[in-house]
């Protein structure tokens, strides 16, 4: 299992993915985050294509913390079925790894 994964969410409004990046950035379940869009989405939904424009966010965190990150994201989120989806990262710059490593570490909660 690999230790760190980006959280892809989607969001209705630019407002609603602010309150999720604060909620998880702001509990330390996600290092980071980055909001892209507005982003064209098109989808089955109910039986339905449906199309929308919604706003991505890439959130960094540990494969330990997933589950509280996905708890949050849920917690705070307008969906009924919100896209949440973990995609591995297998690599890249150490010291950035390891960021995302101290950032979400339980024990940075307390500072």
């Amino acid at each position: 299992m690999t230790r760190h994964v980006e959280v892809h969410v989607t969001a209705g409004t630019r407002e609603e993915t602010e309150r999720i990046v604060d909620a998880v950035v702001g509990s330390r379940v996600a290092a980071g985050a980055q909001i892209s869009g507005p982003i064209v989405s098109t989808y089955w939904w109910q039986g339905e294509i449906q199309r929308s424009e919604e706003y991505l966010i890439l959130m960094k965190t540990v494969t330990a913390r997933l589950d509280e990150l996905i708890m949050v994201v849920r917690e705070v989120h307008s969906y009924e079925t919100p896209e949440i989806v973990a995609v591995p990262i297998e690599g890249g710059l150490a010291d950035y790894l390891d960021w995302i490593t101290e950032e979400t570490a339980v024990s940075a909660k307390g500072e």
